[in-house]
């Protein structure tokens, strides 16, 4: 991408996002990002959280997501929250960094755990995006593969999944392969998640260990 176009398009974001409604909304409540509307509105429909339940929050720097999950269960909640940036501490959210593809961060969180299995796995990730179709979607795809296996390993039995991911190549064989594991397995596209975004939201309910 030429530095005039990636100019452009800098200033087109910048100016979208200055003039988001739930940017907005988000700092004025306080919250770390506008992501916590994409959770809020898939939490209003399929309604994951419960007091008292062990969530895992992968890739979660800034924390938006952690922080509207304790705020909204009242701090009646356990979270973990794994990322390789930092993360300013959030009240009741125990905090993880390092890349969670890796044993020893892995070893951690099941130290934490007392090998306890969690209710729920969460994850906002997506890797830096080039405007590259072909080369943006594998990488899309890799790491939604990977936060599905890190899930099958720490989920207990009818524990969920919720993963962002990006319809493209691959999207649909990701699904079927959800479906050996869980059921139901849907796809949400909250409102609050742009509409000239190909993410969206795959919830796995469920899980039925084989």
């Amino acid at each position: 991408m030429s530095k005039k176009r990636f100019n452009k398009t800098s200033q087109a974001w910048l100016k979208e996002h200055s003039s988001d409604i739930y940017v907005k909304q988000a700092h004025l409540a306080g919250y770390r990002s506008r992501a916590v509307y994409k959770l809020a509105q898939i939490e209003a429909r399929d309604h994951l959280f419960h007091p008292n339940m062990t969530v895992v929050d992968l890739g979660a720097s800034p924390g938006g997501w952690s922080q509207w999950i304790t705020q909204h269960l009242h701090h009646k909640v356990t979270v973990f929250a794994l990322d390789i940036l930092p993360l300013e501490p959030l009240p009741g959210v125990t905090f993880i960094q390092g890349d969670f593809r890796e044993s020893a961060v892995v070893d951690n969180l099941l130290n934490q755990l007392n090998d306890k299995k969690v209710d729920l796995v969460i994850s906002d990730m997506a890797p830096n995006i080039s405007g590259i179709k072909d080369f943006d979607q594998p990488r899309i795809m890799l790491l939604a593969e990977l936060a599905k296996n890190f899930a099958l390993e720490i989920l207990a039995p009818q524990g969920h999944f919720l993963t962002k991911i990006f319809q493209g190549e691959g999207f649909d064989n990701y699904i079927k392969e959800l479906r050996t594991y869980f059921k139901p397995v849907v796809s949400r596209k909250p409102t609050a998640s742009r509409s000239r975004s190909s993410e969206v939201y795959v919830l796995a309910k469920n899980y039925n260990k084989k």
